[in-house]
């Protein structure tokens, strides 16, 4: 077998085990808090209704995010049919096409096998699998970020190759389309700049007088940002429609600019991102002391085909380090470009046995962590089970998910100690494997009618009857999501007790045929829900109550 083929043949296992790790539990779960309901409900609705350019959250406009990632779950559900199969989706091909263009461009950087490092350092990568495994925004960004970032580094690196070098800016304004910040790739041409000035080994040989191509590459990022801005601008501003105006001051200003100037959530110190980096990307991480004197001596020979991408991870950390809000997966899209910036030496660190002592002191300490947990949960009366069982409303059930975790902490602590040092590769790889199987063939079915709120809604309408509308009063997405039957609501952003007073107006216009659907909260505790009202259930670390006009006696009502 030549080394072609071995190489080949490398590739496909590890895209085969990849899409295993990615994929396993498609299917047994439905939509999850906090984001993934609203999400596939902002979808559902635009495909029931036929509107596309302005989302909607139930019955008011859903400003918070670009409406690409929407349009792909539309797609999704037009392609299976089914939101159940189909809202996972983009999430995993996004997945494993950010693999493979990591794959690809550390292969042409390097070589085969650096190529194969590079996607493995990805993988691995805790955070990167959970986000994978969940309807978020991020990895479809993530995708089209590491495909910005694929397409000037073809054209940067390996051309020159304008047609690619389009290509990533186009994507990068899809980028934009999806999350605000996805035009982020195209600060890789700072350091390019500088690099190219400074005669860096590596960099295409470009030449001059191609400033007609560059301005092109500026067109092509607005001509991809354009496929959804101009036909909102067109309709928002000539409408007349107060809401498409405010819509529009939310979607272009407050949800970009002033939420990264003066965020109002999530506020968190300068070096956070540095912690999410040690812990998140674990086991990838534990490469990096190792990672140190390698890039010194590429800094010093002026190697552009390692610093290119590190540098631009530098500006990527530096950009979301700057604004006071932060949360994890922001940086997500920077862990493809340190993998090519890491990829031509992981090979020789993975011989290190200082490298293979620090993961297999990994593989045991959260091996052992696991079947700890496991086994207290199994034989005790821990805090964390019954705060998990009472939170989710689990009953005997709730065994299996302590025996699954017993059971992969206790195999992959064998294995490890078994394979020591030598093996600590191995160990690792079947730890996470087993994890992340365990998550998605138990956790994601046991878990899902409550996290889901599918059961708080079957029950809701199987206590109503049939015929009974359902009005919804200080709800969260899932419920109108996994709503059965005729409901209503009465505004998402509206205040509590404002939803209240218009849903007791429509209870009381009709009160043999309507109810209204409450959970118990402070903002609605007027309503008598023990002397006046039918317990559905807990869901989502919410109780919810079925209730008629009685139990609202002791409501306030408006003066006029």
């Amino acid at each position: 077998m030549t080394t072609t083929d071995t190489d080949r043949r490398h590739a496909l296992v590890f895209f085969a085990l990849a899409l295993v790790v990615l994929a396993v539990g498609y299917g047994l779960r439905d939509p999850w808090p906090a984001d993934e309901p609203r999400f596939v409900l902002v979808a559902k609705q635009m495909v029931e209704a036929g509107e596309f350019l302005f989302p909607h959250r139930g019955v008011e406009l859903y400003p918070d995010k670009p409406p690409f990632y929407f349009w792909l779950l539309s797609l999704a559900y037009g392609l299976i049919g089914s939101w159940r199969w189909s809202f996972l989706l983009p999430s995993l091909v996004s997945a494993m096409g950010t693999l493979v263009l990591t794959w690809d461009l550390g292969r042409r950087l390097w070589s085969p096998r650096a190529g194969l490092w590079a996607a493995t350092a990805v993988l691995v990568s805790l955070q990167f699998v959970y986000q994978a495994k969940r309807a978020q925004i991020d990895p479809t960004l993530v995708f089209l970020t590491t495909l910005s970032l694929y397409g000037l580094c073809r054209h940067l690196l390996l051309g020159p190759h304008w047609r690619w070098f389009l290509a990533g800016c186009f994507a990068a304004g899809l980028g934009v389309i999806t999350k605000g910040v996805g035009f982020l790739p195209l600060l890789a041409l700072l350091p390019f700049g500088l690099m190219a000035r400074a005669r860096w080994q590596g960099l295409a040989p470009l030449g001059s007088g191609n400033g007609w191509r560059w301005s092109a590459g500026g067109l092509a990022f607005l001509a991809a940002i354009a496929v959804w801005l101009v036909p909102v601008l067109a309709v928002g501003l000539t409408s007349g429609n107060p809401e498409h105006a405010e819509y529009l001051d939310n979607i272009l200003f407050k949800q970009t600019a002033r939420r990264y100037a003066d965020p109002w959530h999530h506020v968190e110190p300068f070096w956070y991102f540095g912690e999410v980096v040690l812990f998140f990307w674990l086991p990838f991480s534990l490469a990096l002391p190792w990672l140190v004197k390698p890039w010194a001596q590429a800094w010093r020979q002026r190697d552009a085909r390692v610093w290119l991408p590190l540098a631009w991870v530098g500006l990527v950390l530096l950009f979301f380090s700057a604004s006071a809000g932060k949360r994890d997966m922001y940086i997500l899209p920077a862990l493809p470009g340190l993998a090519l910036a890491a990829a031509p030496f992981l090979d020789d660190i993975a011989r290190r046995a200082g490298f293979r002592r620090a993961v297999l002191g990994f593989a045991l300490a959260l091996s052992a962590a696991l079947l700890a947990g496991g086994l207290a949960a199994l034989s005790g009366d821990p805090g964390f089970e019954r705060k998990l069982v009472a939170e989710r409303g689990l009953g005997a059930e709730a065994r299996w998910l302590w025996l699954m975790l017993a059971s992969v902490g206790g195999v992959s602590l064998l294995v490890a100690l078994w394979g020591r040092t030598a093996g600590a590769l191995r160990s690792g790889a079947l730890l996470l494997g087993l994890l992340w199987s365990g998550y998605g063939l138990v956790v994601h079915p046991l878990l899902d009618e409550e996290n889901s709120a599918r059961g708080i809604m079957r029950q809701a309408r199987a206590l109503a009857g049939e015929g009974i509308e359902i009005g919804l009063v200080d709800w969260k997405e899932q419920n109108l999501l996994q709503a059965v039957g005729p409901v209503v609501e009465f505004g998402f952003r509206t205040p509590p007790p404002t939803q209240l007073e218009r849903g007791r107006a429509w209870l009381e216009s009709a009160p043999s045929r309507r109810r209204l659907l409450v959970q118990r909260s402070e903002a609605l505790a007027c309503i008598d829900v023990e002397a006046h009202g039918q317990r559905i259930g807990s869901a989502n670390r919410r109780e919810w109550w079925l209730v008629g006009p009685e139990a609202l006696a002791g409501c306030p009502r408006p003066t006029n």
